[in-house]
């Protein structure tokens, strides 16, 4: 019976540990949805190796319980991340929770929009292209128009330079109530954080402020990244959110719960959850035997499952940079010329990152035997002495250029063109920046995939960004053409289909150009090799 392994890359975070505790063993492929071979069982071993049960394992537990999301994603993180990815792959079925939709496709959409949300058996049913990744791919009618599925590339790398610059801006504001209340009088001071400018606050001796001056950001100054319109603090909210919304599938979250309630929380990913500050929403089920949809499941997603799903998209990839060219580098330049880079910086610094390894992804025609690319993983953790064995291993927390990013983290108006209707008859003119980085694989364009290709997607901008828009519509042919180009080496990628350093792949395996087939060393923390996620 053959099993084998489809790529470095989808096994990057596996890889990156202890080379002291490293053995031979076989892994079979991953793909975009899957089930587990006790469901659906084949010749090929294909699919995933746990049934949920032992996926759920030990429940929470804490750093000493061995098999409980605590302890693994604390002492072997990056079997964490993989458990988290066959999570998002994993088709659950009807006496597992899956589904009905909210209110099973009745009610008033107006004011619960995930009514229009659709019923998916996966996270992978949205998210799901690449092949293999955390992608894009899904449609909703969230909203008269419908919204796109964004891709999941780099999502925890937003959710920390959100936080981070809501921190910024909090302090910031906080420092100015001070001098307000030593003066007597009210101070007005500017908001910036990472070169972003978020306009200016005037705040009043007793600590009230006035936000009309703010620029692309709500009055409580929290950043919230997720969703185009701007509406989610967290990863976490999101994945509990999503299962509700999209799977049918209700989980009780006691972080969530806890921040709602008014507690400060730390979640396992490190994420600070603080419901005196931020407004949090609260998971679908309010204890562990709840059953809201009445479908005769309580418990339907245990936190053990969202705690391995929030630390997986906390470390995911980030996008490639693909083959560049001297019309792109030109069309670079000019992105920079005409100005669209006052919306879409470059580059941020995160000051403290809570991811446990960093995979850098980019063009190489020797090394990238199938699809011209090749990725580059680094760890970035440390072991903590005397934790005992296998030892506790924390993120370095160190600073971090993030690169090629292309956004601002603010939201705008871009004109009437990109206003978007509401089930309640009202219009939502203002939108998150949309980050460019893999802009060149994910077509159609716009929160409401509404834009066919860049160039009419360029074309579109107007509001906030018309002058931009103008510059480019008055360019030459050719130059638009270099801009695209540019824009184009922006690109998501295939895990499986990726080589790495960890696994350069054999050009003349069979099955190629799926990476690794056949036997490969893989440190882990397992003690069977049927022990796979």
């Amino acid at each position: 019976m053959r099993e084998y392994v489809k790529s470095g890359l989808s096994m990057f975070f596996l890889f990156i540990v202890l080379s002291t505790m490293s053995f031979v063993i076989c892994l079979p492929g991953a793909q975009a949805q899957e089930t587990d071979i006790t469901q659906t069982p084949n010749n090929e071993q294909a699919g995933i190796q746990k049934t949920l049960e032992q996926q759920i394992g030990a429940g929470r537990g804490d750093i000493n319980t061995p098999d409980s999301s605590i302890y693994i994603i604390n002492r072997d993180p990056f079997r964490s991340i993989r458990r988290g990815r066959s999570l998002f792959q994993r088709k659950f079925t009807v006496e597992q929770g899956f589904g009905p939709r909210t209110g099973d496709g009745h009610g008033d959409i107006a004011t619960e929009g995930s009514i229009g949300a659709g019923l998916v058996d996966s996270c992978a049913g949205c998210h799901g292209r690449p092949r293999g990744a955390a992608g894009f791919g899904g449609e909703v009618f969230t909203r008269p128009d419908s919204r796109d599925a964004p891709h999941l590339f780099g999502l925890g790398i937003i959710e920390m330079l959100a936080d981070e610059i809501t921190q910024d801006l909090r302090q910031a504001r906080d420092r100015a109530i001070v001098q307000a209340k030593q003066r007597g009088r009210s101070v007005e001071v500017s908001l910036k954080s990472k070169g972003i400018s978020y306009g200016r606050i005037r705040v009043n001796p007793d600590g009230s402020a006035d936000p009309s001056r703010l620029e692309g950001v709500d009055s409580d100054l929290r950043v919230r990244p997720f969703f185009h319109h701007g509406g989610t603090i967290s990863i976490r909210e999101f994945v509990v959110g999503a299962l509700n919304a999209e799977m049918g599938l209700e989980a009780f979250d006691p972080d969530l719960a806890k921040a709602v309630g008014g507690e400060e929380v730390v979640t396992p990913s490190g994420m600070v959850l603080d419901g005196k500050t931020d407004t949090i929403e609260a998971p679908p089920a309010t204890s562990e035997s709840d059953d809201p949809d009445r479908d005769g499941v309580a418990n339907e997603i245990p936190v053990s499952l969202v705690d391995h799903l929030e630390f997986y998209l906390l470390n995911y990839f980030k996008p490639a940079i693909g083959r560049e060219t001297r019309d792109s580098r030109r069309g670079q330049k000019l992105f920079q010329d005409i100005q669209c880079t006052g919306c879409h910086i470059q580059n941020l610094v995160i000051e403290r990152d809570r991811r446990v390894a960093d995979v850098e992804t980019s063009y190489n025609e020797k090394k990238g035997i199938f699809n011209d690319l090749f990725a580059i993983a680094t760890p970035q953790f440390q072991e903590v002495r005397g934790s005992g064995s296998p030892s506790v291993k924390k993120p370095n927390g160190k600073r971090f250029v993030v690169k090629n990013i292309y956004a601002d983290f603010k939201r705008h108006d871009l004109g009437s063109t990109y206003w978007e209707r509401n089930f309640d008859g009202s219009l939502t003119k203002e939108f998150m920046t949309e980050p460019l980085w893999g802009v060149g694989t994910t077509a159609p364009y716009g929160h409401d995939g509404r834009s066919i290709d860049l160039w009419s997607v360029i074309m579109r901008h107007g509001g906030e960004a018309k002058n931009s828009r103008d510059r480019f519509a008055r360019l030459s042919e050719e130059q638009q053409g270099q801009i695209i180009d540019f824009l184009q080496t922006l690109v998501l990628f295939p895990p499986d289909d990726t080589a790495s350093n960890l696994n350069p792949g054999d050009s003349q395996a069979p099955n190629f150009p799926q990476y690794g087939h056949g036997n490969i060393a893989l440190p882990s923390l397992f003690n069977n090799p049927r022990d796979l996620e």
